[in-house]
């Protein structure tokens, strides 16, 4: 048995008046998702452990069945591995987001719409001028990389930097002014953890702190910004640094479930691309995969389908969802959740109805439209397979999955539930 898990990223929400109190996943038109939870088995999962932050990070790796006790690591290395940065033992990573100012405020968090190659040319700049500002190098020494990642998600390496750290993801805050949202030294954390670093806490929250405000200056007076702004469209004016550390210690899936002899990852996000090759999967780059509304659909499910001709195991993400949610848009929303269940779910079913494949479909955490960020609450899921004796379930969503046979899985509860049907 092949084994292919689906993930709409942030897809599952909170019931809105709007909607008759129905979540968008109960409103939406959901045929394909709603078939297989009919002929499949249902549940709930926990992916976000006690103490941890509903990132995309701690939800996607522990649906993957890793304890975030033994990895967690923050995004930045993740995003390290993704882009091909080998980190050196005392390097720390920490995600970069390219973000938008309005005043005093954060607008957003990724610049309404920022371009790959947009974000490519204020990354080299901020490496050229940055990276190398006599006083950053005067009091730190030549600490400091950037590196390009994906439209406004970016990576930064400081040798020597300490992880930690108090960050604000910026995705949490739109809206509220960003200067009492800086980094902040965790002083308790590195007593706690003994370990020795190049920079201190304070020291490494210091230098992140002045690298935000200088690149403010330098990214509002690039050409591009002046272009964009003529054009009526968000300036990219400020980094974001969040969510660091040091490269994390996965064992891969090939190892805790041998019948995975050969696996892959197919998302436009280098923070998925990061866990997945970690967990020792290979990456399937699909061409026009935007992590936006716009992504090729098409395109990561013909990849999907191929890839399990010579796969055991494919773990398919899809962003948009998840995007739609942070902007605080119902109509959008609910459109990529209709998108997944059309252009994904459906074709890919079709592709393998009459073959030895599973197929698992369920978002990460909820990044519920009127909140605007994510949420810890559990989240449904659905596994499918031929021949399995389905529950009672009719549909898929967040409260009908709450009475699948299943109950509520944690951990890597998931994972093993999905990987024994063979």
């Amino acid at each position: 048995m092949k084994h292919i898990i689906i993930l709409g990223d942030g897809m599952a929400d909170w019931p809105v008046e709007s909607l008759g109190n129905k979540t968008l996943l109960q409103y939406a038109h959901t045929p394909y998702m709603d078939l297989l939870a009919r002929m499949g088995r249902t549940g709930m999962l926990k992916t976000v452990q006690d103490g941890f932050h509903p990132g995309s990070e701690v939800a996607n790796s522990a649906i993957l069945g890793y304890d975030q006790n033994e990895v967690y690591e923050g995004r930045g290395p993740l995003e390290a591995a993704s882009i091909g940065v080998d980190l050196a033992p005392d390097d720390m990573a920490i995600r970069c987001n390219i973000i938008c100012l309005e005043g005093d405020c954060i607008k957003n968090h990724s610049c309404g719409r920022l371009e790959t190659a947009e974000g490519d040319m204020l990354i080299k700049h901020l490496q050229e001028r940055l990276a190398t500002d006599p006083d950053i190098v005067a009091k730190h020494g030549p600490v400091v990389h950037f590196y390009t990642g994906v439209q406004y998600r970016h990576l930064l390496v400081i040798n020597g930097g300490s992880k930690y750290l108090r960050c604000t993801p910026p995705h949490d805050v739109p809206g509220q002014p960003w200067k009492p949202l800086l980094v902040k030294p965790d002083l308790e954390a590195e007593a706690r953890s003994g370990k020795q670093t190049k920079l201190s806490a304070q020291q490494t929250a210091d230098l992140l702190n002045e690298l935000i405000v200088k690149s403010q200056r330098l990214l509002a007076e690039h050409p591009l910004n002046q272009q964009r702004m003529s054009e009526g469209k968000d300036p990219a004016n400020s980094i974001w640094p969040w969510a660091g550390g040091y490269r994390p210690h996965m064992v891969p899936l090939t190892v805790t479930f041998p019948q995975i002899k050969r696996g892959a990852v197919i998302t436009a996000v280098d923070l998925i691309r990061g866990i997945g090759s970690l967990a020792g999967l290979r990456v399937i780059q699909v061409p026009g995969a935007t992590g936006l509304y716009d992504t090729n659909y098409e395109g990561k499910a013909q990849a999907a389908i191929k890839a399990l001709e010579t796969d055991d195991f494919v773990y398919l993400h899809v962003e948009a969802s998840d995007e739609a949610g942070h902007d605080g848009n119902l109509e959008l929303k609910l459109k990529t959740i209709e998108d997944l269940d059309r252009r994904i779910v459906g074709p890919i079913y079709e592709a393998v109805k009459d073959k030895a494949v599973a197929i698992a479909v369920l978002p990460d955490h909820p990044t519920p439209v009127a909140h605007r960020t994510h949420t810890n609450e559990p989240i449904p899921f659905l596994i499918y397979a031929p021949g399995i004796e389905p529950d009672s379930v009719e549909t898929f969503d967040e409260v009908a999955c709450q009475h699948g046979v299943y109950g509520q899985l944690e951990k890597d509860g998931f994972i093993k539930e999905l990987m024994a049907i063979d």
